[in-house]
């Protein structure tokens, strides 16, 4: 069974730090990109970033570029998103996602497998 495992959320102030982790286990995703998304309560699912196979190309959305930063563990088959400069409007549930299933300029936005989320909130 394939499975993505975020941790490392919880409430933040505003300008605070958090780094996100995604453990994967069930299958390797070293041929894979993988990327994180949040969606935050009525709004719809936002990608954030996507990081390729080998770790060294990576990319942003515009909300989020200059302030997180994905990196990626093949070996370990792990991957995590440090966030910076942390906004309110940061407050989401982010996921972590695996095998990109349409890459197009640069990005992916559809995947294979997903994890549950885990949830952050920036105070004010």
């Amino acid at each position: 069974q394939v499975q993505l495992v975020e941790s490392g959320g919880g409430l933040v102030q505003t300008g605070g730090s958090l780094r996100l982790s995604c453990v994967a286990s069930g299958r390797t995703f070293r041929g894979n990109i993988m990327g994180w998304f949040r969606q935050a309560p009525g709004k719809e699912r936002e990608f954030l970033a996507n990081i390729d196979q080998n770790g060294r190309s990576t990319d942003y959305a515009d909300s989020v570029k200059g302030r997180f930063s994905i990196s990626r563990d093949t070996a370990e088959n792990t991957m995590s998103l440090l966030m910076n400069s942390l906004k309110p409007e940061d407050t989401a549930v982010y996921y972590c996602a695996g095998r990109c299933t349409n890459y197009y300029s640069g990005l992916c936005r559809e995947y294979t497998y997903w994890g549950q989320g885990t949830q952050v909130t920036v105070s004010s």
